[in-house]
């Protein structure tokens, strides 16, 4: 029996690491599952969200729109490459 718990966690481990930078489905949490990607290739950007802290997750989450595809993938907003982009699009409108 404990065999069978170690199996169901280690997968549950692995399938969390293949997941980084994807959305959750759920409602009145977090979008992104977890930190997110520090970075993208920005020829591939069509939009960018930007989500601040609410009741609901306790953290800024920004979320990018890819042009060509419409995929969705969540960016960590403490990556350098993110913040620079993100300010550079603020002072671009």
């Amino acid at each position: 029996m404990k065999g069978t718990w170690a199996v169901v966690l280690c997968s549950l481990f692995l399938n969390a690491a293949e997941i980084q930078g994807q959305l959750t489905s759920g409602k009145g949490r977090c979008s992104c599952i977890d930190k997110g990607s520090d970075f993208i290739q920005q020829k591939a950007l069509g939009k960018i969200e930007v989500i601040p802290k609410s009741s609901s997750c306790d953290h800024v989450e920004i979320i990018a729109t890819m042009e060509s595809t419409g995929e969705q993938r969540c960016l960590n907003p403490n990556s350098k490459w993110v913040q620079k982009m993100v300010t550079a699009l603020i002072k671009k409108k």
